[in-house]
């Protein structure tokens, strides 16, 4: 089974750069990678939080919240 990688970010060009990267670099025969645009999906504002995304882009791997740096925060993004 793989494991899940999800990669938050909200569509600055910061983010969009980190996403192409993000998602040329993860081994997909190990990761399942999903992309979570904040921008349009306010709903999972909560999960990317408890996951312990603090700023955007970030990547959750592992259950490990990886920050690539800092395009907003995310309270800017509610």
């Amino acid at each position: 089974m793989k494991a899940k990688a999800i990669f938050y970010h909200a569509g600055c060009p910061v983010c969009v750069a980190a996403e192409q990267h993000v998602a040329n670099a993860l081994d997909t025969s190990r990761y399942d990678v999903e992309i979570v645009h904040l921008g349009e999906s306010k709903s999972r504002l909560q999960e990317a939080e408890v996951a312990g995304v603090k700023s955007v882009p970030a990547l959750v791997l592992d259950g490990s919240a990886f920050h690539i740096n800092f395009g907003a925060g995310i309270d800017a993004l509610r």
